[in-house]
């Protein structure tokens, strides 16, 4: 399988986006915040979402590329909005992990009419101070320009330790290849996240939720936990809690996709 990029234009802005399968309904997938473009990964990502692409087409959305100096999850959210329109997508079925998560939480709040069902996975409704220290680091990392120190410290914090260990160097190499407008870049979408708290709207939310995470994330450490606090009383309130695959769980479980795919089908 070979996935081509695409790029959507709206007034002011373009945003790249891949899609493959070829199903009626409509799944996106808002990624999370990334050291380089996930637009690079795209046949890997189609390989390994290939049981929900078995029924629906899927978008994957990079943010904006002409990014202003401050940019925060609700000016992520509306961006994103408008992609959808300009391709004709409403009623999605929408995944976002971490940050796109908090993108997609938004986008249920103030665009409701283009998202029918939100996947929460490793995601939160708000940062607090101790989840914000980690994000903080990663910054520190991007404006040194130390992109392999920037790419070994978030994946160890991202990924189980055993995984860690096992692609250590390869992580290494990758990190080699980071360029300063990577790092640039990964600043901007980073600062943004540790203002983001729309805890007391989740009320609003009219559609169904699933919220999926790892109790040993050590990215957003208990916030799973707290959307499952937040939620449980909504009757369209579904959750999944691992306990040993960590922030990236979306990545590392092996039935994590069959588990989005079984709530889509509800």
């Amino acid at each position: 399988m070979s996935v081509s990029i695409k790029t959507v234009k709206t007034d002011g802005y373009s945003m790249d986006y891949f899609t493959f399968g070829n199903g009626v309904k409509t799944f996106v997938i808002l990624p999370g915040l990334s050291v380089q473009s996930v637009m690079g990964s795209a046949d890997l990502i189609a390989q390994a979402y290939d049981v929900i692409a078995s029924e629906f087409t899927v978008y994957v959305f990079d943010r904006r590329n002409e990014l202003p100096d401050c940019y925060s999850v609700s000016d992520m959210a509306r961006d994103t909005a408008k992609a959808f329109e300009a391709l004709g997508l409403e009623d999605v079925y929408l995944f976002g992990a971490s940050q796109g998560g908090m993108i997609g939480l938004t986008m249920a709040l103030e665009y409701p009419s283009l998202v029918a069902k939100l996947m929460l996975g490793s995601s939160c409704a708000h940062v607090t101070p101790g989840q914000a220290e980690t994000i903080e680091k990663w910054i520190t990392f991007a404006e040194q320009k130390d992109g392999v120190k920037l790419n070994l410290e978030s994946s160890k914090d991202i990924y189980p330790a055993e995984i860690f260990e096992q692609y250590k160097n390869a992580l290494e190499e990758l990190g080699k290849g980071i360029t300063d407008n990577d790092m640039e870049r990964f600043v901007i979408l980073a600062k943004c996240i540790k203002d983001f708290d729309v805890t007391h709207r989740l009320g609003e939310i009219r559609c169904p939720v699933f919220a999926i995470g790892s109790s040993d994330d050590r990215v957003l450490s208990g916030a799973t936990e707290e959307l499952i606090r937040l939620f449980l009383d909504k009757p369209d309130f579904r959750y999944h809690l691992y306990s040993s695959y960590g922030h990236a769980a979306y990545d590392t479980a092996p039935d994590y996709k069959q588990r989005l795919l079984a709530f889509c089908n509800e």
